[in-house]
Order: structure tokens, then C-alpha cells, then sequence
């Protein structure tokens, strides 16, 4: 390698806080819960730490956990969303009874990116009831919009919802959109919720004008799960499960009960560790590059040829639809006091 090599000036695909804080070995203000397998982290970025990796500064929780496809996983993931998103609105002294318009950002016609649209399908919408007689008690006023994208309306988004809010008055946004990110295993598995609103399109290079209270004059509370992935993280993460898979088999090749067991092990879930000789064997002059190294690498060798892809499962029609259940039941529950369905 004959330059240093500096990821941090590379053009990152990710939306998540946690990660941009991970690549600068800034986690010494995470605060993690753990809950049936899910994993609440607690984010605050303070002024300082927002100017030494380029976010803007305000709180970031980020909810992980390993499935929602079923019933009873989809349920736990969606209360402690709806109780985290509660604690948001609470810290940005948003009251019970402020008004509030949902935008679903994204485009209906591409799936990884149909999240907001399908999500705003399942909140319930009570302003058009207020417009004709008073809510119950327990209900807020709740409308939706779906902007859909500049490619197809010719019209920038932010501009779009500033003249929504100009018409209709709501005390605050919530806006919800499709991310990226830059681990395999976050994939569909992540949700990021923050008051720092939100810029459309960045984790795919996209450069639209952001959402926030500083652009909209209103409190803006985003949330946003990671669907897609590039192809440099997904080259990097490979290297790095064979890694563990090698270093896994070496030290249980001999071990009787591995024999025994029934289906795949997940070595990601072993405790191992490769040595950086076996590394040097497996990639030779490539395992003698870290972990920064090597995605700087793939980095420097797809993307001039326009190869550094972004991609999503297979499987994401599905998931994306869960997901959507998923946050349209949280957002109706953290909202409304009467809606008790989880």
C-alpha cells in the first residue's frame, strides 16, 4: 500500500449514528439496555462530538434485534419502539394532546425504499375526525403525507411538506424514511429514532435538503430503518465471517461434541479469535490489513469502475412490510393514550 489509508474521508453509505460513532472509536457515551434479545443504545451527540464526525448534535436511539418476521418477536420489537419513541417526544416536551403530521418519505415503486409510504398505511388518522367534531379523549391529531420523490414529482420533498405544514398546522413532524447502513447484520434489523430530523437520500449519495426544525419551524422527530447495504460492506463483512469461521473450525476441528451437534453452528456467536498468522494464510499480503484497511481497499477498487452496488435481501418485500406493521403500530400506540393493541 503506498498512501495512508483514512477511511473517515471516504463517502460512507450509512445513516446510523451508531456506526458513523463506531468507525471514530467513539462509543464511550453509549448506553445499552438489553431486553429479549433486543438491544436499546442511548445516544446523546454533544456539540463536540458532532463536530469530529460531521452529525448534527441532539439524541439518537437505536433499537437492534434479530427478527420480526414472527408474530410474538414482532410484538416485543414494537413495544419497546412505541416506549422509546415515547421518551422522545417527552424529552422534546411534545404533549399528549400536539397535533402531529406524519410523512412517510420514499418511493412506493421500489421496495427497499417503500417504507415510509407503507408505513403510514397503518397509523391511525383522526384529523379529518376533529375537523367535524372533537377527538375522545386519548386521541391526537394525527394526519399522513406521502411526497413521494423529486425523480417522479419534479418537486424537492422538503418543499413539498413546509407547504403541507403551512395548511395544516401540526405542532410537530414525524418523519419516516428507508436507510442505509454499513453492516450485513443491521440490515432490516435496525431502527433509529432521533430529533435531529433528517436528510432524504443521504446514505445513498442522494443530497436532498433536510427536514428539520431548522428548515420547518417545528420540532421533527425522524425515524428510519436501514434496507439496504453496499457492496464494500458487503465484501469487508465477508472477509471477516471467514475470518471467524476459520478461526472457529481450527479450535473445535478436534473436539468430539462439535461432531454431535445437529444443522449449522453460528460461529459469529462463538467467542474466538483468529490469530493474525492464520489470517496471513488464509489472504496473504490482504490479512495484514485491519479491519479499515481492508474496507478502504474494496473501497478504492469498486467504486471508480461504478461496481460499489447497493443492495438488499432477497427476501425484503416481506420484511419491509413486517417492518411497516411494526412502526405503524408503535407510532399509533405511542400516540394515542386509548390505542392498547399490543
Amino acid at each position: 500500500m503506498g498512501h495512508e489509508i483514512r477511511l473517515e474521508k471516504k463517502n460512507l453509505r450509512t445513516d446510523l449514528i451508531i456506526e458513523n460513532l463506531e468507525n471514530n472509536k467513539k462509543t464511550d457515551n453509549f448506553i445499552k439496555e438489553k431486553t429479549e434479545n433486543v438491544i436499546v443504545t442511548d445516544i446523546v451527540l454533544d456539540e463536540t462530538q458532532s463536530k469530529e464526525i460531521g452529525k448534527k448534535k441532539g439524541h439518537y436511539i437505536t433499537i437492534e434485534f434479530e427478527d420480526i418476521t414472527d408474530y410474538e418477536n414482532r410484538k416485543k420489537v414494537t413495544k419497546i419502539f412505541s416506549q422509546q419513541l415515547k421518551k422522545i417526544l417527552k424529552e422534546n416536551n411534545i404533549k399528549k394532546d400536539a397535533s402531529v403530521l406524519v410523512i412517510g418519505l420514499g418511493n412506493d415503486k421500489s421496495t427497499p425504499d417503500a417504507l415510509g409510504p407503507l408505513t403510514i398505511e397503518n397509523i391511525l388518522v383522526t384529523r379529518h375526525l376533529e375537523e367535524i367534531g372533537e377527538l375522545e379523549i386519548g386521541f391526537r391529531n394525527v394526519s399522513v403525507l406521502s411526497p413521494g420523490v423529486m425523480g417522479t414529482t419534479g418537486i424537492e420533498t422538503s418543499e413539498l411538506i413546509f407547504g403541507a405544514i403551512k395548511h395544516v398546522k401540526p405542532d410537530f413532524l414525524l418523519v419516516i424514511d428507508a436507510l442505509a447502513s454499513q453492516s450485513i447484520t443491521r440490515v432490516n434489523k435496525t431502527i433509529q429514532i432521533t430529533d435531529t430530523g433528517i436528510h432524504p437520500g443521504s446514505g445513498i449519495g442522494n443530497k436532498r435538503k433536510e427536514i428539520s426544525k431548522e428548515t420547518m419551524e417545528i420540532p421533527v422527530i425522524a425515524v428510519g430503518v436501514p434496507t439496504v447495504v453496499d457492496a464494500v460492506t458487503i465484501v469487508s463483512d465477508t472477509i471477516h465471517y471467514m475470518y471467524k469461521h476459520y478461526a472457529y473450525m481450527k479450535k473445535n476441528i478436534k473436539n468430539p461434541m462439535h461432531k454431535l451437534v445437529v444443522g449449522d453452528i453460528n460461529y459469529l456467536k462463538k467467542n474466538v479469535e483468529i490469530e493474525k498468522e492464520d489470517k496471513e494464510i488464509l489472504f496473504g499480503m490482504l490479512g495484514n490489513l485491519n479491519e479499515i484497511e481492508t474496507k478502504n481497499l474494496i473501497y478504492e477498487v469498486l467504486s471508480p469502475i461504478g461496481y460499489n452496488l447497493m443492495v438488499t435481501p432477497k427476501e425484503v418485500d416481506f420484511v419491509v412490510e413486517k417492518l411497516a406493521l411494526v412502526l405503524g403500530e408503535g407510532i399509533n400506540t405511542a400516540f394515542h393514550k386509548n390505542v392498547t393493541h399490543l
